[in-house]
């Protein structure tokens, strides 16, 4: 009994400290970025297979197999670690728009609907997050970390919104809310309750069928809207 005992110690020993031995202290600043890099992949994956409440930085040190001291001369909270993931997803997805909506496009409202449902269909990632980012992520974080995401952001949304607005013949008011409209609508679509397996077989008991979700078409029809909806408005003033 003894012995086995001894074992099982010497066995959880072993694993920690061969955990221990994958961390390395980053001390200059290629070192700390991969540290960041490692920090964020654990934390995206984590995110796809769980929960996102279940999650903290014990799991995230955990995937990493870091200890959770370690893991926090890098961040404070979880939430400063997706806001990094989101920041990223964000420039990937608004770099996207504005190479498919280059400078000076004039593209017809059927145009523009088809080619923004690509980069919505392609970047499904960044709208699962921003359905955290405005109600958790962005209340949970430090105002420096916050002035470096918004700012990231707000350099590429004005551009885009030129030329949306300049494409589309709408005021720049409206490409913002268009494309915040957007955003929003991804966002909810892709954590819509029918995803939900609980709710499904609810519906089921119910005998309720429910809509056959369809992002790419959902979506161009959502822009078209309002497009449409836009230009009317533009019209009548």
């Amino acid at each position: 009994m003894i012995m086995h005992f001894l074992s099982l110690v010497k066995k959880n020993f072993l694993f920690y400290t061969a955990g221990m031995q994958d961390y390395i202290r980053a001390r200059t600043d290629s070192q700390k970025e991969e540290r960041m890099t490692q920090i964020k992949e654990a934390a995206d994956s984590l995110f796809k297979s769980m929960p996102y409440t279940d999650i903290t930085l014990s799991t995230i040190a955990e995937k990493l197999r870091w200890s959770r001291a370690n893991l926090y001369k890098y961040v404070n909270t979880k939430e400063e670690i997706y806001l990094e993931i989101e920041q990223d997803r964000m420039g990937e997805y608004l770099n996207s728009l504005l190479t498919v909506f280059p400078e000076g496009c004039t593209f017809s409202p059927e145009t523009v609907a088809e080619i923004w449902t690509a980069q919505v269909v392609s970047h499904e990632d960044y709208f699962r997050y921003v359905s955290f980012l405005l109600t958790i992520i962005e209340r949970n974080v430090t105002v420096e970390r916050l002035t470096v995401f918004k700012k990231n952001y707000y350099e590429l949304a004005f551009v885009l919104q030129k030329r949306l607005a300049y494409a589309l013949k709408i005021t720049e008011d409206q490409a913002d809310t268009l494309f915040l409209s957007v955003m929003n609508y991804g966002a909810s679509y892709l954590t819509s309750c029918q995803t939900n397996p609980l709710i499904v077989q609810a519906l089921k008991k119910l005998k309720i069928k429910p809509k056959k979700l369809d992002l790419a078409r959902d979506v161009k029809d959502f822009i078209l809207m309002n497009i449409a909806w836009m230009q009317r408005s533009g019209m009548k003033n």
